[in-house]
């Protein structure tokens, strides 16, 4: 069968420099790759119907909101933070 679709530049020249590290056409390394990644446990977590917003964050003291973030953003935030720290 055959089928297209849109890759980055940079996946996709990443991907044609290891097909031909491995002496595979591109087709042949995206079919191994495919094949891999199905036999494989699944990377991605189920999806919900609809993703809810985090929920707020009261202080009841000072009366102001604070949003929570998410996991994801969190994460980022930490990655940010040990990059700063080593300089």
């Amino acid at each position: 069968m055959r089928t297209s679709f849109d890759l980055p530049d940079d996946l996709y020249r990443t991907l044609k420099a290891q097909a031909a590290r491995s002496g595979l056409k591109v087709r042949e390394l995206l079919i191994r790759y495919l094949e891999q990644g199905l036999r494989g446990p699944s990377p991605l977590p189920p999806k919900r119907a609809e993703p809810r917003p985090p929920p707020p964050l009261m202080i009841p003291s000072s009366g102001h909101v604070i949003r929570a973030i998410s996991r994801a953003k969190l994460a980022q935030i930490e990655e940010d933070e040990v990059r700063a720290r080593r300089g």
